[in-house]
Parts: structure tokens; sequence; C-alpha cells
């Protein structure tokens, strides 16, 4: 169970009931299982007293038993006769000891009863007389229990269909958890990098404790509070927090928890949570990916007003603003989809507000590191601040996932604390992956990689508007044979035209280096030529950077409504433009590769001296390339040298040398900041 999240009652006589103690009352739906339970027993029994029914046999067989003596106990009815054999030396575990006649004696004659006796003097002879109600019953039990059955689970789940307990009855109850401030340990304390939002929650908290402070001047709180941000902002979070600082009863529940493959039960369970929310109000509720159940009405093929997902928006959107509306009831919902959110449930008057939980910014990313850092042991190098610069574009998340690896990195290698070095080998695992040191690399590959990664780093470097190298390894990790990553000066919310193009430029450096130094080029600029195109297509298409094509939108995004049935080779213009717009992507990729191919043209030397640093260290920093740039040597042992000091050490029977860390530009150990931002 996530922390956080108590169980919490789910049924009507569970509930926290306010100003009074939570007494826990046996539901209709328990004692319908015990009743339930009762009546399999019983039919269980009758069954297995079926199976063992005594063996039938005829007269004749019946004298012989009696002749050979082997009749242990004889028992005489008015329309049966039974018995009991008697286990013989030569089969002791005889299976079948009771029989019976075939057809009716005549019990009372005399005769039978004088030569049985005779035939039988040790044998126990009973009589024995049941009622004939007891017949009755015994002939009525089967049907008796199926009547029971039918009634208890299928007619009175039929009746009760509309939220009543039981099994079938159940599909139409709301599955949402209740939590209150004493079942989560999260408050805003453990919330940081998002000030803005958790202010505007705060308000709906204060309103729940003094009412009155609100209503003083007239003023009304939001019915519904929509929190949009993208996948792992801290959007759930936030909504823990807000149960755990509201003294006010908080039901959680999630969009797919409304569907179900009955017509109906979304709407019914809607219905059901909203009851037991006015009837606990004031209270909080809320809705987790709300996307699920809260599309564009009429946005798809299927069209039609009967199906399942709109009847459960329908009655989210009556519950919310109807005509029997409780103030008293707040609804937070969230969702990373609020483009697909029909109009009518983000409204004002259902969500009057729309809180924005976007990526944190460098202060906010530090903040959050700081919450996590708060559970792991840090060591004297460990810093922060350089950590949160080196990570833009990570969601809060990510930051949460670069602790916890940080400290499994350091209980691995058995330190008593976590380092600086091992807080970036995490940023580049949760980013990258794992790096491949113990993959053997083809000489050749592995120069071929040297160049490319040789050729984004020296257009980089003399790029004005480009962000700082910082550093480059031809270390494979994840999918990639290398990298080379940038320290940003500053999280950037907009991307400049100039900043755009040389980032182009960029990433036509590798495929470059790899033809004029290689002679042959390989598949490992795919996704720099992907990026490239994808950044010239939009410049064109959305951001209106190109002066041929104008001030105009191509992407399609303003057909609203439309914008969700995905016509094949639907679009809103005409085909001459879509050839202009080809034609304009092909000369920015075109200017873009030029201008780095004159770059690395005229810098031929520098590219190679990179690439042979490459192949020698295999992770170089960004302070080594402005070296190399300027004609100086990197004077520090190589890998090759590293590898050899451990093979004549392991000769000598000596212990082998610790190498020095790497240094990075703050000369602190480490691999060093940032990735370069993936642009737009």
């Amino acid at each position: 169970m996530p922390q956080g999240e108590g169980p919490g009652p789910e049924n009507p006589s569970q509930r926290p009931r306010p100003g009074g103690p939570n007494l826990k009352v046996p539901s209709r739906g328990v004692l319908s299982w015990v009743v339930f339970l009762g009546l399999a027993l019983m039919l269980v029994v009758l069954l297995t007293s079926n199976v063992n029914k005594p063996k039938t046999i005829d007269i004749n067989a019946f004298w012989t038993l009696v002749y050979n003596d082997e009749i242990e106990v004889v028992r005489i009815r008015e329309d049966s006769l039974t018995g009991t054999r008697k286990r013989t030396d030569r089969d002791p575990q005889q299976a079948n000891l009771e029989f019976t006649l075939l057809y009716p004696l005549p019990a009372m004659d005399h005769e039978f009863m004088t030569e049985m006796r005779q035939a039988l003097p040790e044998a126990t002879i009973k009589f024995e007389r049941r009622s004939q109600l007891v017949n009755l019953l015994i002939a009525l039990l089967p049907w008796l229990l199926l009547v029971a059955f039918f009634w208890f689970f299928v007619f009175r789940q039929l009746r009760n269909a509309g939220g009543g307990g039981g099994m079938l009855g159940n599909f139409g109850r709301s599955r949402h958890r209740v939590t209150t401030k004493e079942h989560t340990n999260v408050t805003f304390a453990d919330v940081a990098g998002i000030a803005e939002a958790k202010e505007e929650v705060t308000e709906i908290i204060e309103f729940l404790k003094n009412p009155k402070r609100f209503q003083r001047l007239g003023g009304r709180i939001p019915r519904g509070v929509l929190l949009v941000g993208q996948p792992g902002c801290g959007k759930t979070l936030l909504a823990k927090a807000i149960a755990g600082e509201a003294d006010v009863p908080f039901f959680s529940i999630s969009g797919s928890d409304f569907v179900e493959m009955f017509v109906g039960v979304g709407a019914s369970r809607v219905r059901d949570l909203f009851k037991q929310a006015k009837e606990n109000s004031p209270c909080i509720i809320f809705l987790d990916e709300i996307d699920a159940v809260g599309r564009r009405r009429g946005a798809s093929f299927a069209g039609g007003g009967h199906d399942e997902r709109e009847q459960t928006l329908n009655a989210i959107l009556v519950e919310m603003d109807g005509f029997e509306t409780d103030d008293q009831v707040i609804v937070v919902a969230a969702t990373n989809r609020v483009d697909v959110l029909d109009p009518a449930l983000i409204r004002p008057g259902r969500f009057d507000r729309q809180v924005f939980v976007s990526l944190p910014d460098v202060k906010g990313r530090y903040e959050i590191l700081k919450v996590h850092a708060r559970k792991i042991k840090l060591g004297p190098d460990a810093d922060l601040r350089r950590l949160a610069r080196g990570t833009p574009t990570f969601s809060g998340a990510d930051l949460a996932a670069i602790i916890n690896e940080s400290a499994l990195l350091a209980t691995m290698e058995n330190k008593e604390f976590v380092e600086q070095i091992d807080l970036e080998e995490a940023r580049d695992k949760v980013r990258w992956g794992r790096a491949k040191r113990s993959r053997e690399v083809d000489e050749k590959e592995q120069l071929a990689v040297a160049y490319h990664e040789a050729g984004h780093a020296l257009v980089q470097s003399l790029e004005e508007h480009a962000d700082p190298v910082h550093k480059i390894s031809i270390i494979p990790r994840g999918p990639f044979g290398g990298a080379t990553f940038s320290l940003p000066e500053k999280d950037r919310t907009n991307l400049s035209r100039n900043y755009i193009l040389a980032v182009m430029r960029v990433l036509c450096g590798g495929r470059i280096a790899e033809e004029h130094f290689c002679g042959d080029v390989n598949t490992g600029a795919s996704a720099d030529i992907r990026q490239a195109t994808d950044l010239a297509r939009r410049m064109v298409t959305e951001w209106g950077m190109n002066e041929k094509l104008g001030f105009i939108a191509y992407d399609g995004e303003s057909s609203g409504q439309n914008q969700m049935i995905e016509l094949p080779g639907a679009k809103e213009y005409s085909d001459e433009t879509a050839h202009q717009i080809d034609q304009e992507v092909r000369r920015l990729i075109d200017e873009a590769y030029s201008g780095a191919n004159r770059i690395i043209t005229e810098n031929a030397e520098h590219v190679k001296s990179i690439a042979e640093a490459l192949v020698k260290y295999e992770t170089i920093t960004g302070e080594d390339v402005a070296k190399l740039i300027a004609g100086e040597r990197l004077d520090r042992p190589g890998v090759a040298d590293l590898l050899d000091d451990e093979s004549d050490a392991d000769a000598m029977g000596q212990a082998r040398p610790v190498s020095a860390p790497e240094p990075t530009l703050d000369g602190q150990p480490g691999f060093g900041d940032g990735p370069l931002p993936q642009p737009g």
C-alpha cells in the first residue's frame, strides 16, 4: 500500500462520522455472505450424503448374506430394509458395508422375521420409525436451497442494483478510499518546487477549516480544482499533502475505477461517491487521472449518447454543478491531458481553477532534492545545488529516483555515505541507463563514435548561442554508444531562433565528422537526424520562424473538437502549402548542415585531437575540450595506462594503485552536471 494512503472504510456503515466515534456495524453484504456460506455448507452435506448412499441389492443377495452370517445390523422401516455387513478377514478394508433391498418388504411378516432371527442370532435388529414431516423436509431441502440462493443473490440484488450490498450490488458501489489526517504522514513540508500550486490548494484547506472567513465578503470557494502537469511533477503527491493537512474526510478514487463492463455502473458509482461525500461534508473528493472518464464527448466514430464513458461523465457534471450541488464538497482532480477533457467539465462552476504543476526550475529542483535527501546519508562533498543545476527538464519523480539510485550505488560500493560521484552517476543512469563498461567495442566502431562525439563537441564549443560543453563520453550507456553533455547556464522556458539554429548545427556535427575522418557513415546519427528534422518542422509549422510561410500555424491544433478525429491525410492547408513547408524544412536542414560542415572543415585538427583524447581517456570534460581547442595537451594517465598498472600490480602481488578521479569544471570529482536539454 502506498505511503500516506490508508485503507479507509469503504462501506457507509464504516465511514467516519463527524462528531462521534467510528462504530463498525456489519453491513448487509456481510450478512448475505454469511447466509450464502451456510446454505452452501448444507448443500455440500446433502450432496455428500447422497454420494455415500447404501448399495442396493435384491432379495436373493440378501438371503445369501443372511445364511452366510455376514450381517451385523438390520434396520427395518415402514418402506425399506437396510443393514450393515460384517468386515471379513479376506477383505478387512471392504468399501461398501451399507446395503438396502431393491424393493420394499412386508416388514411385519411374522414368517420373514422368524426366519431372519433364527439365521442371525447375534445380529442387532432395529425397528425405526420416521415422521412424515422429516420425510417431507428431506425431499424439499434441495428445492429450498435453490430458491434461497436465487432470492438472496439474484432477485434481491436486482432490486437493489442502484448501490445495495452483496455480490452484484457492489458493482454500483464506489471504490474510493477515505483518508483522514491521521492516516497519512505527507504534509506540505514534503512538497517542494511547486510553491504557487501549494498556495492555491492552501486556500481550499483554509476555507474548509474556517468557511465564515471567506463568506464574510460574499466570496464562494471554488467547487473544483484541476491539477494539470506532466507525469512525475507531483500532482498526486500534492493531493496526499492536502489529505495530510486537512481536518476533513478525503475521498480518493481513480478515473479508471468508474469504468466497468456493465453499462450504467460508472454513473452509479459516481452517484454513490457524491452521496457519501455529502453525508460527510465538508470533505474533499480527489479524482486521479480524470481523463479516463472526462474525455470530450462525441469525439469518436462510435458516437451516440449511450456510451458508458459518456454516462459516467454526465453523472460527474450533474453532481458537480446540478440542482443539488453542495458547496461543502470540493472536487480536486489530476490529469496530464487537459487538452482532451470535455469543455463542460472544465468550465467555471465545475472546475473553477486549473492549477498548473510544471517542471521545477533550478531553485525548485534544489528544494526537491533536499526533501528526498533527508532519508539518506550524504557525504561532505555532496553538493545538491550543483546537482540541481545539472538536471534541467527533470521532474520531481526523476529527482527522487536520482536520490534513491545514488543510495543504492553507494551501498553496493560499501560506502558509509553518498558522495557526489554517486549522485552524478545516478543522474546519468536515471536519464540514459547504466553505463556498459564491460562491453567489448570494436576498435573501428569506437573510433567512429569518438569522431562523432568530437564533431558535436567542437561545434557546440564554437557556437556562440549553444550551451557550454560539460562532458563527452564514449562509454555505452543504455541504447547510446556515446554522448556529449552540456551544462546550461540557465533554465530555458522559451527557445530563441538563434539557439534552435545553433542546436541544429550541433546535431549535424556528429555525422559530418564521421564522414570527414572515417570515410563512411553509420546509423548512430539517427536520433540527431530525427531531432533536427523535428526542430526545423516546428520552426515552420508551429513557431512562425520562417519568412516565406510567415506568422501562421500549420500544425492543425486550431481545429478544436475535430482534432480528436484523426482522418488519414486530413490537413488544413493546400498541397502547394505542404510543398512549401517541405521545401523550407529542407532549406533549414541544409543551412545547418553546411554551417556545421564549415566549422569542422576549418577546425579539422581540433576534431582529431578531441577524438584521440576520447579514445585514450573514454571520458573528458568541457575544460579538457577547451584546452585541446587552444592547442594544449592533456597530461594524465589514460585508460590503457591504468589497466597496465593494474596488470603489473597483480603480477607482482602488490596492491592495485588507486586512480585519481576525473576532474570536472569546478575541480571536484565526478562526471559532471547536466545533459543537453531537449529543445521544444
